[in-house]
């Protein structure tokens, strides 16, 4: 039922945003279809978790906070009813941000062949420079098999203000998975996740075009 709502708002969601906003979706082709993905991009604005839905044709989840189910009035009704189209997962704010909650809720997505989306910075990005990557995607994809498919957004910050942007304002470029066949299977695990989240940090700025900040991004620590 979660995935025939999710598509349905999706088919109903995307024209409109065509028309207004008119954004720019480059690599299609490199979304599989079918099996479980992650997907992991930078992170910009927090209308980023609606982008990425609407601009990939196969279902995207995300983990979110679980208070964000249960805020009141306007605003909390309008959350629901978006997080909720989304098909987010909700986890406490104590698993949050161990990570732990997460990981297993994004294992469980994987396994369900949908895919993850997954922003290794950690958090949004303030001052619109790629900050260095937790491991959270690095270590999904060896635990679950999954490719890792690197997304770089651009100007999805103009989407949050209340003038119109420009139609053709942002931009989702869709790399290709990600090849770590190259990383000796003999190193530590520790030493593949580092490996591994520094290529996909790559991979990220040569699609977003971001400049590159040597600290993690300016929120509570997490593996996502």
């Amino acid at each position: 039922m979660s995935q025939r709502f999710y598509m349905g708002v999706r088919t109903f969601v995307r024209p409109l945003v065509s028309l207004i906003w008119k954004p720019r979706v480059v690599g299609l082709k490199n979304v599989p279809r079918e099996g479980g993905f992650i997907l992991a991009s930078n992170h910009l604005s927090n209308i980023d978790s609606f982008v990425l839905p609407v601009a990939v044709p196969r279902q995207i989840r995300f983990v979110a906070k679980q208070s964000l189910w249960t805020q009141k009035g306007p605003r909390g009704r309008l959350l629901r009813w978006f997080f909720t189209a989304v098909d987010a997962v909700p986890v406490d704010r104590e698993a949050l941000a161990s990570g732990k909650g997460a990981l297993q809720a994004a294992q469980e997505i994987l396994r369900d062949g949908a895919g993850f989306g997954i922003y290794p910075e950690g958090s949004r990005s303030k001052d619109g420079l790629l900050h260095t990557g937790k491991q959270g995607a690095a270590w999904l994809a060896l635990e679950s098999g999954r490719p890792v498919l690197p997304v770089g957004l651009k100007g999805t910050p103009e989407l949050m203000k209340k003038k119109l942007p420009e139609r053709g304002a942002v931009t989702v470029r869709i790399g290709a998975p990600i090849d770590f066949s190259d990383i000796d299977p003999a190193a530590s695990k520790g030493v593949k996740r580092r490996l591994m989240t520094a290529r996909i940090m790559d991979e990220i700025q040569q699609l977003s075009g971001q400049q590159r900040s040597d600290v993690s991004s300016s929120s509570p620590s997490s593996q996502f």
